[in-house]
């Protein structure tokens, strides 16, 4: 068992930090004040950079790297703010994982390329006016016929919801119920029947745009059916790397935030001395340090028991759990060692603590993470019906 990086991993974080700092720091403040998603010129300096597709096989235009690569890239980018680390955790750890590893292959070879080189970004859309956590309640439904799907229905809490290139669109495909008569269906921007919610504005998350989604007799080839109906354990099988990336966004608002309070608490002076020298201080900044690398374990861990699948949901729903916890008391404790620097909006520690609250709903809530993870540990799903 090693816990260290390899000289390989540790020379890509640095070279994607020195990126995300020197270039991205600015940017990520025009998207909070302009509420705009990463410029398109800007997620094609992405893929230009490899970030689009670390863990994308090389043969559908990534880099072959590991999940575990590609969630320390994410944390550098979500140091600086969850805006411009979204689209490679869209890329990454989103629904093009789901493409990869269970589309037909023409859809496959047809998508994930365009995604590597910034040439799409893809979206999912799951979650639906009655049904978030109760997600096999939806009732969105996508009729096969003539090879073809004609979908009607309504989605909601879509982050990239009208910005995105294309959706992949958790939907029944037959009439068994529950879980067993959901598949995902791949709909581009553009496709007759398809239209878009106003623009959400969220607590959080200034830069990552949300919509509803109404589809209304919307058609798709058949070929464009990511997963058939009863591959709904399939979709939460990729959806447990992207439970790793939403740990990793959350985890970066927190890391981010302890770097920057580090370095103000040695700098900011209080009674002749630095505030650092302060007992009460010493003690914060060892907690928040505790939680950060604590968190940052369970989620390597997840990714490194993955190789290069996916994770198993006890240990994605720990690391989420967990990350999204601390991610709220890292950032609360930053803004208030900061006093008014950390209050105020000129400075981004207050977003930091904004976006971590919602990575802890997104996703999955925490409470959520805690049922997945006793499932995992009896063996048998419950259910919340009865």
């Amino acid at each position: 068992m090693d816990f260290s990086l390899s000289d390989e991993q540790v020379a890509l974080r640095e070279t994607v930090r020195r990126f995300a700092q020197a270039e991205l720091v600015p940017l990520a403040a025009e998207l909070e004040r302009d509420n705009r998603p990463v410029p398109r010129d800007m997620v094609r300096r992405y893929a230009e950079m490899g970030l689009l597709g670390i863990n994308t096989p090389e043969a559908l235009g990534g880099l072959g790297l590991t999940n575990l690569d590609a969630l320390i890239v994410l944390e550098e980018l979500a140091k600086v703010s969850s805006a411009v680390a979204f689209p490679v955790f869209e890329a990454c750890v989103g629904p093009v994982r789901a493409i990869q590893h269970f589309a037909p292959d023409a859809l496959k070879q047809r998508i994930v390329p365009q995604v590597c080189a910034g040439e799409m970004i893809v979206a999912v859309s799951m979650s639906e006016p009655a049904a978030g956590t109760a997600l096999t309640d939806l009732t969105t439904r996508g009729v096969i016929a003539d090879g073809k799907v004609t979908i009607n229905g309504t989605k909601r809490w879509c982050s990239g919801g009208g910005h995105s290139d294309a959706y992949l669109v958790y939907t029944r495909l037959s009439d068994a119920p529950g879980a067993k008569g959901i598949g995902a269906v791949l709909v581009e921007k553009g496709t007759p029947g398809l239209s878009f919610g106003q623009p959400e504005t969220l607590m959080g998350f200034r830069g990552v745009p949300s919509a509803d989604l109404m589809f209304d007799d919307c058609v798709v080839p058949e070929g464009n059916i990511v997963v058939p109906a009863g591959g709904f354990a399939k979709l939460m099988e990729a959806f447990d790397l992207e439970r790793c990336g939403n740990a990793t966004m959350a985890l970066g608002q927190a890391s981010g935030a302890l770097e920057d309070v580090l370095g103000y608490v040695q700098e900011r002076q209080q009674f002749g001395k630095p505030l650092v020298d302060f007992q009460a201080v010493q003690m914060k900044l060892a907690e928040m340090q505790i939680e950060v690398e604590a968190a940052r374990l369970l989620i390597w861990r997840a990714a490194a028991n993955s190789d290069q699948g996916l994770p198993s949901i006890l240990d994605s729903s720990s690391a989420k759990c967990f990350a999204n916890q601390i991610a709220r008391s890292v950032t609360g404790n930053a803004v208030q060692l900061m006093g008014g620097y950390g209050y105020s909006t000129q400075y981004p520690m207050e977003r930091r603590m904004r976006d971590a609250w919602g990575w802890g709903i997104a996703g999955g809530a925490i409470d959520i993470q805690k049922v997945n993870i006793a499932s995992a540990m009896v063996g048998r799903r419950f259910d919340q019906r009865r």
